[in-house]
This record gives structure tokens, C-alpha cells and sequence, in this order.
């Protein structure tokens, strides 16, 4: 049991997100090894993916509490790149590209 504040919490913020993050990257496997449409799951791993990073970027980097620059870097950082990926991936299913 932690204490902050006038808080009291059984399980400490940090751990929580890291429960949380450990139950995303399991639903990440069970959906590669579904059986659902390949461009659907490449996605969904995709977006779990990115949710991750910003768990991370918020929680374990410090950055939920920064305000500015900073927070968008990360933020851009993962939108970026996942929507360029997101589009290789439509462009490919599509016969297109």
C-alpha cells in the first residue's frame, strides 16, 4: 500500500500502467495468431502498438505532466510514422503502390 498525499493506493500508478501494458502486448498476440484478416490484424497490432508508445512516453518518460513541445514530440513521433506504415499497408492490401 502507498500513501500519497491523501491518497492511498493499493497498487502504485506505475505498476498498474505496466499490468496494462503487459495485458495490450497479450491481446497483441492472440491477435496475430487469429485467424482474422491479415490487413485487419497487421492494423490492430499497429494501433495496440502505438498505444503502447504513448503509455510509455506518458508514464515511464515523465510526459503526461509536461506541457508544450515536449508532449507532442512523442505524440508525433508514433502518429508520424503509424500513419505512414497505416497507409503502405491500405496501399498494399488494395494491389495498389
Amino acid at each position: 500500500m502507498t500513501t500519497v498525499g491523501a491518497q492511498v493506493y493499493w497498487v502504485r500508478p506505475c505498476t498498474r500502467v505496466w499490468l496494462l501494458l503487459v495485458a495490450l502486448s497479450c491481446v497483441t498476440y492472440l491477435v496475430a495468431a487469429s485467424a482474422i484478416d491479415a490487413l485487419w490484424a497487421a492494423l490492430l497490432v499497429l494501433g495496440l502498438a502505438m498505444l503502447k508508445g504513448q503509455l510509455v512516453g506518458d508514464y515511464y518518460m515523465g510526459l503526461r505532466w509536461v506541457s508544450g513541445v515536449w508532449r507532442w514530440v512523442i505524440a508525433l513521433w508514433l502518429i508520424v510514422p503509424g500513419a505512414l506504415i497505416t497507409t503502405a499497408f491500405v496501399l498494399a492490401a488494395r494491389g495498389g503502390g
